[in-house]
């Protein structure tokens, strides 16, 4: 049988072995075609002007999966060669030279690589449909199916791929090239020793991860970019620190404690234990590490999610909105071309005004965590109010003598409506009524007041000073972006000429705006989020197939010395619980305080209905388990399969 053939056979048999990682490879090839497909598509760059910086943004993102993939394709390269060791030394003993075995496992690799890379590729184009179809919905555009095939995404994919594998089949050829005989036969009965051995550092270095984990939680609480990056170093130390202890604490506690020891099924998940822990110490700390960062970009990417989506919808409440902060502006200059260039369906100028006091403000920065924008409370006019609810289809609302109104965010209403109190104008008394949350721009500077603003009858307004003047309008149309862009100039015009600044949202440019940042944030994210996880757990899952055989013996053993089919079920269950717990319960502790401590640092408001802070750890958590979960079904059903009598 020539090398090739044997290749072949080789190759074939390697993807049957090792059936997850092909898998893994796979997809992470598709990902990277359709995220490469992305950086050459015309159709996404002419979707906004902000997305010139995605293509930069991808590639980074890139780089750190090519980086993490070559670690996966370099571990899962010398894991195969530990196993196959003997069979490597057979060749050479029958008179293979060694170069001719490097070659050999050499061309394994490489169709393995091959048949992955050209499968990720069909599989990619797929993937990149669906990135297509979601980055199309963030920008309103219709979704139509158009097969394409992109050449430089291809010829990008194929450098990273080459890059994997160069790297990790180098290393191998040279260390097959360099090993004698003895060494290759015997190479697979090597294990790593325990890198802590004595008792008492054992325990001094368990007791300092701990504190190393404490201390970096409470550091990446802070809000502070020092604080931060010191955190994510004690992280790191606790995590090493706590698995390379455990590791060797562990198999010493049960030794101590022989009447715990020898109790149940304890011998045997001791004895499983120990063997994982005593050689996978670092490889679990590094797995803990990764899971902490997945989950951390999972959340993180949830909660930029509904800052972007909070801000969106109260900037595009209105399909034009103009704001200035100087009495001496005015809007004839935007008046004038848009009765000109663009149909509008209504629209509105009007005054938001100073309040005498600022008890509501106040109140509200005492008790809540209240941002405020003026020194006092905003008023509105009734009649201005009454034309923007029906500029925007509210329900009309009335407003009875003696009485102000109320409107409000949605988050705030039970506490303005704790706290507002009767307005003393021109002796008479205008007691607290009805109070209304719809959507009326109340999030930014110069807006519809901050949060807030009272509704006053029009006479007991006009002799207050105006705050700032604003205007609203619905167009028939969506504003173009030739549109939007004659309007900034305007207001560049009239900043220079005139004191005060001028605001100036389009719904159009919003919408297009929030899109984009979810694009070069979210995207990124989650994209190394979901490479994360599968290299994590692949690595898992290949270290707990390759122990098929050593089960079988086990439970065969077990079996002949009285044990049933539904206490070795059991048994197998709960050493996969273990196993596969491990290395995801740390990062729970950091990455949770996390998250919820990043939403309070949000806006007010921001994390509320379906963002609330429970929702967004819950559905992090879900979306981390159903892909784990995936990996540990395969890998349980497969060993059940194969190992149980």
């Amino acid at each position: 049988m020539t090398l090739s053939k044997l290749s072949l056979r080789n190759a074939r048999r390697q993807t049957g072995d090792y059936l997850v990682y092909f898998v893994t490879v796979i997809i992470t090839a598709a990902l990277l075609y359709a995220c490469n497909g992305l950086i050459f598509s015309s159709e996404v760059q002419k979707l906004s002007s902000m997305l010139r910086t995605l293509p930069l943004v991808i590639v980074l993102a890139s780089i750190v999966v090519v980086c993490i993939i070559g670690w996966l394709v370099q571990y899962t390269t010398g894991f195969m060669f530990t196993k196959r060791s003997r069979e490597f030394g057979t060749y050479i003993l029958i008179g293979l030279e060694n170069r001719q075995v490097a070659r050999l496992f050499f061309l394994e690799n490489l169709i393995v690589g091959t048949f992955a890379f050209a499968l990720g590729i069909l599989l990619g184009n797929l993937v990149f449909q669906t990135l297509r179809a979601i980055l199309l919905a963030l920008f309103g555009i219709p979704y139509t199916f158009a097969f394409s095939f992109s050449c430089k995404a291809t010829a990008l994919t194929l450098a990273y791929f080459v890059l994997i594998y160069l790297l990790a089949q180098l290393r191998s050829r040279r260390r097959i090239r360099s090993m004698k005989i003895y060494d290759l036969i015997y190479y697979d009965r090597l294990n790593e020793n325990a890198v802590l051995t004595k008792s008492g550092r054992r325990k001094k270095i368990f007791s300092a991860s701990l504190v190393f984990g404490a201390a970096g939680t409470l550091l990446l609480l802070k809000r502070s970019l020092p604080a931060g990056i010191l955190g994510s170093a004690c992280i790191i130390v606790f995590l090493y620190g706590f698995f390379l202890s455990f590791s060797s604490g562990v198999p010493a506690w049960f030794d101590r404690h022989t009447a715990r020891k020898y109790q149940g099924q304890n011998p045997l998940l001791f004895r499983t234990l120990s063997a994982k822990l005593n050689t996978m110490g670092i490889v679990m700390a590094t797995i803990a590490l990764l899971f902490t960062a997945v989950l951390i970009s999972q959340g993180t990417g949830l909660i930029f999610g509904a800052i972007f989506e909070s801000r969106r919808s109260a900037e595009a409440c209105y399909d034009i909105f103009i704001s200035t902060n100087s009495p001496d502006q005015d809007f004839s200059d935007y008046i004038a071309y848009i009765e000109s260039s663009i149909p509008v369906a209504a629209a509105h100028s009007y005054s938001i005004y100073q309040g005498p006091d600022a008890h509501i403000t106040d109140y509200l920065d005492a008790n809540t965590d209240y941002h405020p924008c003026y020194s006092y409370d905003t008023w509105m006019k009734f009649s201005d109010y009454a034309a923007l609810r029906s500029m925007l289809g509210y329900p009309a609302v009335t407003m009875t003598s003696g009485e102000y109104l109320i409107h409000c965010v949605p988050y705030q209403k039970s506490v303005v409506a704790a706290c507002a109190q009767p307005i003393a104008i021109d002796g008479a008394m205008l007691r607290p009524g009805s109070i209304h949350t719809e959507n009326l721009n109340q999030k930014l500077w110069n807006t519809n007041g901050t949060d807030f603003i009272l509704i006053l009858p029009d006479e007991a307004v006009l002799s207050r000073p105006v705050s700032h003047n604003l205007y609203a309008a619905m167009t028939k149309e969506p504003v173009s972006a030739g549109q939007h862009d004659t309007l900034c100039r305007i207001r560049d015009n009239q900043n220079l000429r005139r004191a005060g600044y001028a605001t100036l949202y389009t719904a159009p440019q919003v919408r297009e705006e929030y899109a984009s940042w979810t694009a070069m944030t979210i995207l990124p994210l989650y994209y190394l989020a979901l490479v994360l996880t599968m290299t994590a757990a692949t690595i898992l899952t290949i270290q707990q197939l390759s122990e098929t055989d050593r089960y079988r013996r086990q439970f065969l053993l077990l079996k002949k010395l009285g044990m049933d089919q539904r206490e070795m079920n059991r048994a197998l269950r709960l050493q996969f619980t273990i196993y596969y717990a491990m290395p995801a319960i740390p990062p729970l502790f950091v990455s949770i305080p996390f998250l919820l401590n990043l939403c309070s640092a949000t806006d007010p408001g921001v994390t509320e209905g379906f963002y609330r802070p429970l929702n967004i750890v819950c559905i992090t958590l879900t979306l981390f388990c159903m892909i784990y979960a995936v990996y540990i079904v395969m890998a349980y059903r497969s060993l059940k399969r194969n190992v149980l009598p």
